[in-house]
């Protein structure tokens, strides 16, 4: 537990904040979760580990966070505003499924591939289509309050009218004097007072195969209103934190905003955070633009972009290397290092089994916990808290060639330290317990091997010996002969 205060960076205030939750130790964190209408992509492994890296943390502060990712199956156009086909009744359509059956199909590859990643579930996962009661009750309170109008069966949500109010633009920094200027007219969007108004009801036209009865019309809601729906069922009116991709800043999180705001008299969220893009050429990879790598490409290899296949942990430890609000741009010798780098802080934390105390300390485990929280705390600094751990790796290297020496409770200490930023909070895990070989099993087979070793040498047997030693380099594992007795490590 860290003493320091958790400081994030508050997109609406634009600067870091100390994190005050409302009713501790209680904590409402809503994150815009997937369009199941695709596999899901390295693009959304962001958001995905970046929140589960909060809720983590979060809960180790001792909070107990209520954290609600949803999943949006209907509503979601083609071209993100009130016009085009819904994404997933086009993908029904294309492979002649059911919308539905679309949705389960995706929503469970897109855990799947979770579960790859180690990202946590979160604690509800809300869909658009089981709260469209909640969606249209919604809409009444907003007409009631004169915040939209009802055209030809559709219901709006009134910008300029709310602006008058209350600030449209606060979080993006938008000026409506700009979208009168800028936001030209969308053919089919006749029935709107403005263009950059937006839908929260949509009447569905003949061959629009979502839909629900309402009073207006069969139809089916706009995407920014499920949200709004959603977050304040589970967390209510107002809540702690709201995550999300930078991508989703304007128009999807400003309207959330001026639809709280217009229905409660308050905005859904005290903390709003983006985290940045994905990038390949500089571009942000997406599905809409077509320059996307699935998350199974990544790790069968399989795209003509790859060099080779990289395992879930390579692409966790890939996108963690940088901060959340900083971009990531794609290439194949980042993702080797990612490789060489998440192997090598792997191996070193399951070599902390092997170092022996000593009747000292050569290292200073407080001024290490010190940094690593420090970093933590600083907006989820996870390169500087990657920084720090590749610090102690050099020292469990010593440690292990016995230069360098821990008291056993400082060990103790230590060790606990590096499990819980490896594993806890960064959720790293070992690649062979990802692939089914448990560090137990290796630690057992190892201690064999090199028993046999020993007794070879007490027999003079040299031969055998060094056929261990040599078979085992072969396979990338090097055994070290020391004053202290034989260690082992894998070499990356």
């Amino acid at each position: 537990m860290s003493s320091l205060e958790l400081k994030i960076f508050n997109t609406l205030s634009r600067e870091k904040e100390i994190f005050k939750p409302i009713n501790p130790p209680h904590v409402g964190l809503y994150v815009c979760g997937p369009t199941v209408y695709g596999d899901a992509h390295l693009g959304h492994a962001r958001p995905a580990i970046t929140f589960d890296i909060l809720f983590r943390y979060l809960s180790h502060l001792g909070y107990k966070v209520r954290y609600v990712r949803n999943i949006t199956d209907v509503g979601h156009l083609e071209n993100d505003a009130d016009e085009g086909e819904d994404k997933i009744a086009k993908k029904a359509r294309l492979e002649q499924m059911e919308p539905m059956e679309v949705v389960q199909y995706f929503t469970s590859r897109y855990h799947d591939a979770m579960h790859l990643l180690n990202v946590k579930d979160p604690s509800i996962e809300p869909r658009a289509s089981g709260h469209i009661i909640e969606q249209l009750q919604l809409v009444d309170t907003l007409l009631g309050k004169g915040y939209a109008y009802e055209s030809e069966g559709s219901v709006y949500f009134d910008v300029e009218r709310y602006h008058k109010d209350y600030n449209y633009g606060k979080l993006s920094g938008r000026v409506l004097e700009e979208l009168f200027s800028t936001t030209r007219e969308l053919e089919g969007q006749s029935g709107k007072k403005n263009s950059f108004d937006f839908a929260l009801w949509k009447k569905a036209s003949p061959t629009h195969i979502m839909r629900w009865p309402s009073r207006f019309s069969d139809g089916f809601p706009g995407w920014h209103l499920e949200c709004t729906a959603m977050s304040t069922r589970y967390l209510g009116e107002q809540f702690d934190i709201h995550g999300g991709g930078m991508d989703l800043l304007f128009p999807h999180h400003e309207c959330e905003i001026a639809q709280a705001t217009a229905a409660n008299g308050q905005g859904p969220a005290r903390y709003w955070m983006h985290n940045n893009m994905i990038t390949i050429n500089g571009q942000k990879m997406g599905k809409s633009l077509g320059n996307f790598i699935t998350l199974d490409e990544f790790f069968s290899g399989s795209h003509k972009l790859l060099d080779q296949a990289y395992s879930p942990m390579t692409i966790r430890f890939f996108i963690l290397q940088a901060h959340y609000r900083s971009t990531v741009d794609f290439s194949n010798d980042a993702l080797r290092a990612a490789d060489k780098g998440v192997k090598r802080l792997l191996d070193a934390v399951a070599a902390i089994d092997r170092i022996r105390p000593g009747g000292n300390s050569d290292y200073d485990v407080a001024s290490f916990r010190k940094d690593c929280y420090t970093a933590l705390n600083d907006d989820l600094n996870t390169p500087i808290l990657i920084a720090h751990l590749f610090d102690a790796v050099k020292a469990i290297n010593s440690a292990v060639d016995g230069k360098l020496s821990f008291t056993a409770e400082d060990l103790a200490l230590f060790r606990e330290l590096i499990h819980t930023m490896v594993f806890d909070i960064l959720g790293l895990k070992s690649e062979e317990a990802a692939s089914g070989e448990s560090t137990e099993t290796i630690e057992g087979l190892m201690d064999l091997l090199l028993e046999l070793r020993k007794a070879a040498r007490s027999n003079k047997d040299w031969a055998t010996s060094d056929m261990i030693r040599d078979k085992l380099a072969d396979m990338g594992i090097v055994v070290r002969d020391g004053k202290d007795g034989v260690s082992w490590e894998f070499n990356r």
